[in-house]
């Protein structure tokens, strides 16, 4: 399974929609670019490995797997970037400015619900992360 993001970049934050097979899932918020600084920055664009992984915090989570230079980089709820998080992945039901969006445990769900039953099935899932083109 692939599941794509597409992002565009903003100052204050990084705007997304993830899809599966063509078809729109839910929008996300990440941290604005900043050369892959750990805590700091999204992580880079590029194909990722997805994992569970149990979170001390959050449960049973998601975790994107072999970033370069990074670890412990996870999907979790976060209506704000800045605010909420440290160079992790919020599925958001809605972007409404750059790196904030609403209702994201719905969006977490609507993820864990079409690819967990893909992880517990022991086959692979990947998220391919790029820009949106104008």
């Amino acid at each position: 399974m692939e599941l794509h993001l597409k992002r565009t970049y903003h100052s204050n934050g990084t705007n997304g929609v993830i899809s599966y097979a063509g078809t729109k899932i839910c929008e996300c918020i990440e941290l604005p670019w900043r050369n892959n600084k750990r805590m700091i920055s999204c992580i880079p664009e590029g194909r990722y490995r997805l994992i569970k992984r149990m979170h001390y915090r959050w449960g049973e989570q998601l975790a994107v797997v072999n970033v370069p230079g990074r670890e412990a980089i996870l999907f979790h709820p976060g209506n704000n970037a800045l605010n909420e998080l440290q160079g992790c992945i919020a599925p958001v039901t809605k972007c409404i400015a750059p790196g904030v969006g609403n209702y994201s445990r719905i969006a977490l769900e609507r993820i864990k619900d079409l690819v967990y039953p893909i992880l517990d099935a022991e086959e692979e899932v990947w998220l391919v992360i790029t820009s949106c083109t104008l």
